[in-house]
């Protein structure tokens, strides 16, 4: 057996699903199984966690997943974990199976329980960063937001095609509730005319006058691509301004929705989740407690995950200057 203080460690996803999480999975296996620590799945998130739905995991239980998109433990939004009865469970269900420490995979929900959890029951927790939304501090990208990103990119192209045979403006919405890390690369990505995000002030007064820059050009057609978090207003409310301040263009809408959670991982997502996976394992050991492993300029860090969720990464004003330049 090994010398290190943890001898039993449990892996959860919890929150939104994103491609790569099962990368991760393997990673914690992996690792785990290498230095000679037990290594358990907990399903479900902790909703899993308190009702004991935990399995022993070996190398081989996580082959052939690296490839697959979502998460083979499943994930859960759970409501008993905000309660303390709740969490009081889940630490029985530890005690019960031994385990020492905790991998919580996810994003700002995920990690806020996990803060608690470790403040109340003192069992060593590190957390990974998988969300699309890519807007975790104290990491350059999380897992699932490339391959988000490549889907939704993927999809605009094709609208594009759409917009250009029949000279027709496209409001496409992209996920992004409280951040605009999609919609500003993809709509970079695309060439898109205008770009509506949560975190700029937004009118329709300056989105009219892109529309009306964009025809003395000669464009007759254009995609807007928006964050679904927009604060002006949905694509619906947009659609609708537009076609009372321009009743001849033929506008049409696309809602892109969960399509952009799903699917198999790109080569950035599943070496990403791999460093992850590994890192949360080897900080476990070496004593690390109630942080977060993440990514900066290609190293690995960590970083308190009181602070990776009372901070967020911030957009790129420079690329909002690129975006504005580049779409003319």
């Amino acid at each position: 057996m090994t010398d290190y203080k943890i001898k039993k460690i449990a892996v959860l996803t919890s929150g939104g699903d994103a491609p790569g999480m099962n990368a991760a999975i393997r990673a914690v296996v992996r690792t785990s199984n290498y230095f000679g620590l037990e290594c358990y799945g907990i399903r479900e998130g902790f909703n899993g966690l308190i009702d004991g739905n935990i399995t022993k995991m070996g190398p081989r239980s996580v082959s052939n997943i690296i490839n697959l998109g979502g998460t083979i433990l499943r994930s859960a939004r759970s409501e008993d974990f905000r309660t303390e009865e709740g969490r009081k469970k889940a630490f029985e269900q530890c005690q019960s199976n031994g385990i020492d420490a905790l991998v919580c995979i996810g994003g700002d929900g995920t990690f806020t329980g996990a803060k608690i959890f470790n403040e109340e029951f003192g069992i060593q927790t590190i957390g990974v960063p998988g969300t699309i939304d890519n807007d975790i501090f104290g990491t350059d990208t999380t897992i699932g937001y490339d391959t988000a990103l490549n889907t939704a990119m993927d999809a605009i192209d094709k609208i594009r095609d759409t917009a250009t045979s029949h000279n027709r403006i496209f409001f496409v919405e992209v996920m992004g509730r409280d951040a605009g890390f999609i919609a500003l690369n993809s709509g970079i990505a695309t060439g898109a005319v205008d770009i509506l995000i949560p975190e700029q002030k937004d009118s329709m007064e300056e989105l009219f006058d892109t529309f009306d820059k964009a025809a003395k050009r000669g464009k007759n057609s254009s995609v807007v691509v928006v964050a679904e978090g927009e604060k002006l207003g949905n694509v619906y409310d947009l659609s609708e301004q537009t076609k009372k301040k321009y009743p001849n263009y033929d506008i049409r809408i696309a809602v892109l929705g969960h399509i952009q959670r799903g699917g198999s991982p790109s080569c950035a997502d599943r070496v990403l989740a791999s460093r992850l996976g590994y890192g949360a394992v080897t900080g476990l050991m070496e004593g690390r407690n109630n942080v977060m492993a993440g990514m900066r300029s290609n190293k690995l860090v960590f970083t308190p995950i009181e602070e990776a969720i009372k901070k967020h990464n911030t957009i790129n004003k420079d690329l909002l200057k690129i975006s504005e330049i580049l779409a003319l």
